[in-house]
């Protein structure tokens, strides 16, 4: 059987890179996406060549249209049809209440949380055949709300949910699997573009397991949904949050 070819937005850095380097380790060809950290993404890239697999690091703004789709092609160019894409590319602003938040904020996280999923998972949908997977990469804000910090956040969370539920359906008779992983708190540099980077030791004793997430165990989620292990999982929710 050939190789599948798995698409990661966002996989620079954080979990997206390490959704990356689980995939090569599971005999993924990978494309990288990712934004502005040319020397973090090329990092991902010699780790996942270590590992054996055929890997490419590709410019991506997903809240932009003609990068989305330029991003596809080049996948397709250089490591062949595409078989999984993991939506996961997010960012957020300075954490507050929102009657404080600037509306060039609001706006830029609407763009690539929502709109930038939305873009991916329609070339998805149009690109990918029987037997294609997408995993949303949401968040438990989407249930939590985020009040005080990240409403806005959690707002586009939600949407990411509600995409995995339609698109699971619409593209179920055709044979596509599309999934979401939530997690908790994980330990990343997220937290410094809301301007705590310290944020998960804050909020480590009001988790179940009193202790924020690691990258490689949201990587764990999002290789299961898109492996043959889960043939028949298609419309969930994999919730990786400590028990929140």
């Amino acid at each position: 059987m050939s190789r599948p070819v798995t698409l990661v937005t966002g996989g620079g850095r954080g979990i997206g890179a390490a959704v990356c380097l689980r995939l090569a380790a599971d005999g993924h060809d990978v494309a990288v996406g990712y934004r502005q950290d040319a020397v973090a993404a090329g990092k991902v890239v010699a780790q996942a060549r270590e590992l054996g697999t055929r890997v490419v690091a590709l410019r991506l703004d997903t809240a932009e249209e003609a990068q989305v789709e330029a991003f596809f092609d080049e996948a397709e160019a250089a490591l062949g049809k595409p078989t999984g894409l993991v939506n996961n590319a997010g960012v957020t602003s300075v954490q507050g209440p929102l009657a404080e938040l600037r509306t060039e904020d609001l706006r830029r996280v609407v763009d690539v949380n929502v709109v930038g999923y939305l873009l991916c998972a329609r070339r998805a949908a149009r690109d990918f055949e029987a037997g294609g997977a997408i995993v949303n990469v949401s968040s438990a804000a989407a249930t939590l709300g985020s009040p005080g910090e990240y409403v806005h956040y959690a707002a586009t969370k939600a949407a990411t949910d509600a995409l995995t539920i339609g698109l699971a359906k619409e593209l179920g008779p055709r044979g596509i699997r599309v999934n979401t992983v939530a997690p908790g708190t994980v330990e990343t540099e997220f937290h410094a573009l809301g301007g705590e980077p310290t944020r998960p030791a804050r909020v480590a004793p009001a988790i179940p397991l009193r202790r924020p997430g690691r990258p490689v165990e949201i990587a764990s989620a999002v290789a299961w949904l898109l492996s043959p292990d889960a043939s028949y999982t298609t419309g969930a929710t994999l919730r990786v949050a400590g028990g929140l």
